[in-house]
């Protein structure tokens, strides 16, 4: 593993190693760090205008500042949200207890077996949501989200704008 991106995609030996991994990245770049003073400051830049939030980012970063929920359309998946690995059903479940358990219980980077996630229709494996393969889960809250920035796209075409896009990496 040379990168936290491309962890995301190492061939685990086991399930108990592969939520290892995951329940420790998502704790250590989702649940445990505070809001960043950057998204703090940009979020005072627009917290009196008309704004929305696109982005790839899947740490929960602009919530955690304070940006409006509702204005936010994270388009890649959240590291607090996990799915079905074949995407059997359209939902993703929250996780944020779990990799919390996971953290307490992990020994030698595996988790115990017991607490590996299994799929509560298909009994299948489950996976992260992160939008890396055809499986990804547009929930609920996805289409939401999609549907409100649209919204706002339309409303913009009558004004002068400023679209902003900021750290947007090779990959993206």
């Amino acid at each position: 593993m040379q990168d936290m991106y491309s962890a995301g995609f190492y061939p685990f030996p086991s399930e108990e190693a592969r939520w290892g991994y995951w329940s420790k990245h998502s704790y250590m770049n989702r649940i445990a760090p505070p809001a960043l003073s950057l998204y703090i400051k940009l979020l005072e830049l627009v917290k009196d205008k008309q704004y929305f939030v696109l982005t790839t980012n899947v740490d929960h970063q602009f919530q955690k500042a304070g940006f409006d929920d509702e204005r936010i359309f994270a388009t890649q998946g959240d590291y607090g949200q996990i799915q079905c690995m074949k995407g059997c059903h359209n939902k993703t479940y929250n996780a944020i207890k779990i990799f919390e358990q996971m953290n307490q219980a992990r020994k030698d980077c595996l988790i115990p077996t017991h607490m590996v996630p299994k799929c509560p229709v298909c009994g299948g494996p489950m996976a992260m949501n992160l939008r890396c393969d055809q499986y990804f889960v547009e929930d609920e809250h996805w289409h939401d989200s999609a549907e409100r920035y649209g919204v706002y796209l339309d409303k913009l075409k009558k004004h002068e704008v400023v679209l902003l896009e900021l750290g947007v990496g090779f990959n993206t």
